[in-house]
């Protein structure tokens, strides 16, 4: 079956950074778009960044310039390295891969 494992979220203060990692197993993950995506609380699911299977990179305009998704298909592995973080970026984070599977969603919360 499908699984997406998160990891490497947490707390930090603002202007800090965090990467995270998300491991699939049972999906075809190298020939997969994968997406980063946030909810925060009271609001909508929102995407934050996707990369395709050729590493073409997509961000939503309030992470560019800080926020870098990569991927690795030799692990079947995901990254978000999130620098200069914002309050607002508290949120939980969850990986996509191939629009359907979805991970189990990791907390990120940035204090002021």
């Amino acid at each position: 079956q499908v699984q997406l494992v998160e990891s490497g979220g947490g707390l930090v203060q603002a202007g800090g950074s965090l990467r995270l990692s998300c491991v699939a197993s049972g999906i075809f993950f190298r020939i997969n778009t994968m997406g980063w995506y946030r909810q925060a609380p009271g609001k909508q699911r929102e995407l934050v960044a996707t990369i395709t299977r050729l590493g073409i990179t997509n961000y939503e305009d309030s992470v560019k310039g800080r926020f870098t998704i990569s991927r690795d298909n030799t692990k079947n592995t995901g990254y978000l390295q999130m620098n200069d973080l914002k309050p607002e970026d508290t949120a939980v984070y969850y990986c996509n891969v191939g629009a359907t599977a979805w991970g189990q969603g990791i907390q990120v919360t940035v204090s002021s």
